[in-house]
């Protein structure tokens, strides 16, 4: 299982999570309903050499992880970048779920 961090800041939530040896293009992002899902895989590269393998920790195969957002979000304005084996993904709060700073005055 890959490794995922979940953050919040005043305006937005950020998922992310480590998917070292893939590219953008084998990792799959998607959302339905309140639910973000990533997927993908990661084939196992096969040379023929004539060597013995006496020990396979590497992980090879497909993987999903599913999160259920927040309602208060801007599902159409999510963004994604993936960088050196890791993926970002931003989630816009909506407006009404930012914090505000409400004055109080004194009588």
């Amino acid at each position: 299982m890959y490794k995922v961090d979940i953050s919040e800041t005043e305006d937005n939530f950020i998922v992310g999570a480590e998917i070292p040896g893939l590219e953008a293009k084998d990792v799959n992002l998607t959302i339905s309903g309140d639910l973000l899902t990533i997927k993908g895989e990661k084939k196992k590269e096969t040379e023929e050499k004539d060597e013995h393998c006496y020990c396979t920790e590497r992980y090879y195969g497909a993987f999903q992880r599913v999160f259920q957002l927040p309602s208060n979000v801007q599902a159409d304005k999510i963004e994604a970048a993936f960088d050196k084996g890791v993926l970002n993904v931003t989630i816009p709060k909506a407006e009404e779920a930012r914090r505000k700073q409400i004055e109080i005055k004194v009588k």
